[in-house]
């Protein structure tokens, strides 16, 4: 087999015999990886899948689930993943595990096409490699802004007033689209949200949460008033159901995130006519701000500790050569590469326009990761408009609570 396959119950061999790739530089180990499932994930695994071949195994598990797999999975010894794929909110449950092993040594070894900026570092060490940045941004169908006289709008205020005038002019009855499906997607609404009002999620040097003022019950009113010009299933839509109402014509504006940019405009895709069309931006700035409401985010991977130097040897120069500057030469529309001397192309230009415009980064804090999942369960009643504002945010803090008092963050 030489493809991907995606799956979320099982490791899935995808490259375990052939010659191995003359530019990995190992002849024996097992590398089995664990990843989140998109586009441009795809494209680094199936290069790093080429180093299977003598002595060297790959197998590959691509799911969305990757989460609430990877400490488990990296617990056990030896660990049942050589190498996970993280972004910079989950790498903390790994860090606060002591599940993942520090590469400085092999860095020095097999690192020569890794540029500083690529390095990870924790407390002086070097314990992820990253290689695409990443973040949601505007998605706008320019053709259709055109048919209602409207320009690009830049703020969440203006969206919701284009897509007033496009539902008005008959053009679209619903023309926006957000993430917001219950769980991990709709708590991630309402942090990109809450950044771009300047908002702080805890109390300065302290554990205790800090969203239930006014900036909190700004944000939930917008996330709120957004979705009346959204279809009626919007608490089901994760970014991939976007993706495909975006390409069947039914979206107008919407923040996606950068590393779908080729799927969505691909020439040779499902809808070359809708990618022709689409104008990509920063993400909106609310309320006045001049903050873009969208998470910075970097995506890297990690080498686990319960394994064999030989695994860990193996699996650090495969997914070295998936994420050497050829790959991103070769794909430049596929994701904001950080590799190094890469030109970014305009596909690049949302992500890259977030970061020059002063988004901030996601917290990296340990705690952050149970306070999303609080916002997650907690704030659909709010969304479906049977609990107020107020109450939706106090019982987002008192979940967080209960979640970091068990954790030991909070007394």
């Amino acid at each position: 087999m030489t493809h991907i396959t995606r799956t979320t119950t099982a490791l899935a061999l995808v490259w375990a015999a052939g010659a191995a790739h003359a530019g990995c530089g190992v002849d024996s180990g097992s590398v089995r990886i664990l990843a989140n499932d998109f586009d441009a994930l795809g494209i680094v695994i199936n290069e790093a899948a080429t180093c299977a071949g003598d002595g060297v195994s790959v197998e590959v598990n691509m799911t969305t689930e990757h989460k609430a797999l990877q400490v488990p999975a990296l617990t056990v010894s030896p660990a049942q993943y050589t190498v996970a794929v993280v972004a910079n909110n989950s790498i903390v449950p790994l860090l606060n595990e002591d599940l993942i092993r520090p590469l400085d040594d092999l860095v020095a070894k097999y690192g020569d096409s890794l540029s500083p900026s690529q390095l990870i570092r924790i407390d002086g060490q070097v314990m992820a490699i990253a290689f695409m940045g990443n973040g949601q941004h505007l998605f706008i169908r320019e053709d259709i802004l055109e048919e209602a006289g409207l320009e690009q709008p830049t703020t969440m205020e203006g969206i919701l007033e284009a897509a007033k005038v496009i539902r008005e002019k008959g053009i679209m009855e619903y023309p926006l689209a957000a993430a917001d499906q219950a769980g991990w997607y709709l708590g991630n609404e309402f942090v990109n949200t809450y950044l771009g009002y300047g908002g702080e999620f805890f109390e300065p040097g302290s554990a205790e949460p800090a969203i239930s003022g006014e900036t909190g019950i700004k944000t939930l009113e917008m996330m709120k008033a957004m979705t009346a010009y959204m279809e009626p299933e919007y608490m089901t839509f994760t970014s991939d159901e976007m993706k495909a109402m975006y390409l069947a014509g039914e979206v107008a504006i919407m923040n996606q995130w950068g590393s779908m940019v080729n799927g969505h405009i691909d020439p040779n895709g499902p809808a070359p006519e809708i990618g022709e069309a689409t104008m990509l931006a920063p993400a909106p700035t609310v309320g006045g701000n001049s903050i873009p409401a969208a998470a910075l985010w970097w995506d890297g991977f990690t080498i686990a500790k319960n394994i064999s130097d030989e695994d860990a040897e193996a699996s650090f120069a495969a997914m070295v050569h998936g994420i050497r500057p050829e790959v991103a030469t070769a794909n430049p529309s596929a994701a904001t590469w950080l590799m190094k001397d890469f030109a970014a192309p305009e596909t690049a230009k949302g992500v890259l326009g977030n970061a020059s415009g002063g988004a901030r980064a996601y917290p990296m804090s340990p705690y952050m990761g149970l306070l999303h999942t609080a916002l997650g369960a907690e704030l659909a009643d709010f969304m479906q408009g049977t609990e107020s504002a107020e109450q939706a945010l106090a019982d987002v803090e008192a979940a967080y609570r209960t979640a970091a008092q068990e954790a030991g963050f909070l007394n």
